[in-house]
């Protein structure tokens, strides 16, 4: 039975390959339904610069890490303050999908808070040609949702290593 006191969320979870379409789908969700948006993208530009120019490209790993936790911060509070949130992020890889989920489920849990947590997994589907095709565009200009270009090795090594979810209660929305 449902507490009318209770705290109620949703929290997407974006999943995709570079150029997939993941922070155009965030930004609608945001301005059109309220959902707060999480983009680790834009939380290293604004910390730290740009990619190779105002910190060296073999810190990236580092910085995304430490981003990663910050992020995870700022998650715990909004889904103890309730309202719907969207993580603007790969998810490329299946053990990082299934980490946030566990640490997801477990907000509020210590603090004996009931909160109502609906995890989505929003998959934006692409094939090759269509991510090339867009990354193509995309590297036209360097910004905070695109802060450096992807180069065809760089989408080759993405798109080959990419973990599709499969059987992980994920919403599949085609890409072309």
């Amino acid at each position: 039975m449902e507490n009318q006191n209770q705290k109620k969320c949703i929290i997407i979870m974006m999943c995709g390959c570079c150029g997939s379409g993941k922070s155009t789908f965030s930004k609608i969700k945001e301005k059109e339904e309220g959902y707060i948006r999480l983009s680790i993208d834009e939380m290293v530009w604004e910390k730290y610069g740009r990619h190779g120019v105002d910190y060296p490209v073999e810190k990236y790993r580092e910085i995304l890490d430490n981003t990663d936790k910050e992020l995870r911060q700022k998650l715990s509070e909004l889904i103890i303050k309730g309202g719907n949130i969207i993580i603007d992020s790969s998810f490329w890889r299946k053990s990082t999908r299934v980490s946030y989920r566990n640490f997801i489920e477990q907000v509020g849990v210590k603090e004996g808070i009931n909160i109502l947590k609906e995890i989505q997994l929003i998959y934006l589907k692409a094939d090759y040609e269509t991510l090339k095709n867009r990354l193509n565009i995309r590297n036209q200009s360097i910004n905070a949702n695109s802060p450096f270009e992807i180069t065809n090795e760089i989408l080759d090594h993405h798109y080959n290593g990419f973990e599709e979810p499969i059987n992980e209660n994920e919403i599949i929305i085609i890409q072309k």
